[in-house]
């Protein structure tokens, strides 16, 4: 009877050590390692390429790594740096590709790739902007990566574009500021207030919020009681932005205040 039950028990537990096995042998095949192959630079580059413009990127991400790590001391190996990166980038992993960015802006400062490679950084910050109104992590990050390559790469084919993404950009982030501003304003936290719309006129000029946040300014110091401040942001406003309803706005309150003719 014993030798039954012993029988018994082991037949139960039967199935539990089977799904363990079968657990622990789907985790070794995960975690195989694809076999070193050693080849020359030129073999796995032309694979590299070959992969990156069919457009099979999990490979041509590999590929390139493999250059780097079989030939480190080859010039291909700092190029093949920035291919991974692109293919990250294409492939939508912009960890990696922010990583090797980064990493390769490090290890060579000087090379005439840099600007690109900072270009392509802000891009993957760019691309990741999804609602700029609950996170503007990416926007900032962006933002801060294309004012770089204006300030330091001005002569540089990407310069133009990250002009005109910083306009965009400008314009979230001044229209976030301008609706924490407007709050204050609304609390009667004047001093907070003026401080956000300066910051917008000060820090984001091609925003379209620029010409209300200087009206804005006007309204304040005229609660204040500080008349100079606020003809002074009027005759900011008034001659750069003279056909603007602000402009309108801030005449109007200036005329009713007896501070202008």
């Amino acid at each position: 009877m014993l030798l039954i039950h012993k029988y018994k028990l082991f037949l139960f537990k039967l199935p539990f050590i089977v799904i363990i096995m079968l657990i622990f042998s789907c985790s070794g095949n995960k975690n195989k390692e694809i076999p070193y192959e050693e080849r020359t630079l030129n073999t796995i580059y032309k694979s590299a390429l070959e992969k990156l413009n069919s457009k099979n990127y999990e490979d041509a991400i590999y590929e390139f790594d493999e250059v780097e790590r079989q030939h480190p001391y080859s010039v291909w190996a700092r190029k093949s740096i920035l291919m991974s990166s692109y293919a990250s980038y294409k492939n939508r992993d912009f960890v990696k590709a922010e990583i090797n960015l980064k990493r390769y802006i490090s290890l060579y400062p000087a090379s005439d790739q840099v600007s690109y490679a900072q270009y392509l950084l802000g891009m993957c910050h760019f691309d990741q902007i999804i609602d700029d109104k609950r996170d503007q992590t990416a926007v900032k990050m962006a933002y801060q990566t294309f004012k770089l390559i204006l300030d330091r790469y001005p002569e540089t084919p990407y310069a133009k574009d990250s002009y005109y993404k910083i306009i965009f950009l400008e314009d979230i982030l001044a229209s976030k500021e301008l609706n924490v501003a407007k709050t204050y304003l609304s609390l009667k936290k004047y001093i907070a207030a003026i401080k956000r719309f300066k910051n917008i006129v000060n820090n984001y000029q091609t925003s379209s919020f620029v010409p209300e946040s200087l009206h804005r300014l006007v309204e304040v110091y005229l609660i204040l009681g500080v008349n100079e401040e606020a003809i002074i942001n009027a005759r900011v406003l008034g001659y750069n932005f003279p056909k603007s309803k602000w402009y309108k706005y801030s005449y109007k309150l200036l005329k009713n205040k007896n501070l202008i003719e």
